[in-house]
């Protein structure tokens, strides 16, 4: 017997790519200049701020004040988010297939900018795929904290226990564990497919 009924995914590096290498590649001269830009300038701890609800135009404000050479770097960081996210991860389509096909349910739980998500769940079919959502720019709070997860299972509808949380973040799935949700560290389509087979959710192959 199937010891879930749904999946709480994820979005970023789980059902799509998400790396702004992939966009700064095309504007900077080579890997150096790319992995200095992101390293000093538009950073990941810079990003964060997005994530819990601040606007773009209000962040980029005091960074292009610091670095008034690299402002229209900074403003592409808005413009051009989605060639951020080129496609989707490999296998996740055919594996949400599988499972639906099975009788598991979808629902989301990201650390996204607010303004991000309409434009990524209109370009990516594995998005539109979630019955709910919860993106931690709206929520003005992002994974780990408890907080979120609460939201999401509320939103949900669903058993914690009978729901397991998928993410590409170690952090985030041991915070999703002490909500009393199962969880998956997320590395490629097919680990997540032996956990789900493991799960008794689809027969082995």
């Amino acid at each position: 017997m199937a010891m879930i009924d749904a999946i709480l995914f994820d979005v970023g590096r789980v059902l799509i790519e998400w790396d702004p290498r992939h966009l700064y590649r095309k504007l900077l001269p080579d890997e150096g200049a790319v992995e200095k830009f992101l390293s000093e300038v538009c950073t990941l701890e810079w990003h964060l701020a997005h994530d819990a609800g601040v606007s773009f135009a209000e962040n980029a404000v005091p960074l292009k004040e610091e670095f008034p050479e690299h402002a229209e770097l900074i403003d592409l960081w808005e413009e051009r988010y989605l060639e951020m996210s080129p496609r989707e991860v490999e296998g996740i389509s055919d594996l949400m297939d599988r499972a639906e096909e099975a009788g598991l349910e979808f629902h989301g739980l990201s650390n996204m900018p607010s303004s991000i998500y309409p434009r990524l769940k209109t370009a990516f079919r594995p998005i539109r795929r979630l019955r709910t959502i919860v993106v931690s720019g709206d929520e003005k709070i992002c994974k780990p904290e408890p907080e979120i997860f609460h939201v999401a299972i509320g939103r949900m509808g669903t058993d914690p226990g009978r729901t397991l949380f998928v993410d590409d973040s170690e952090a985030n799935v041991e915070a999703g564990a002490t909500v009393g949700l199962l969880t998956h560290h997320f590395k490629s389509a097919t680990g997540l497919e032996t956990h789900l087979e493991e799960l008794g959710v689809l027969g082995a192959g």
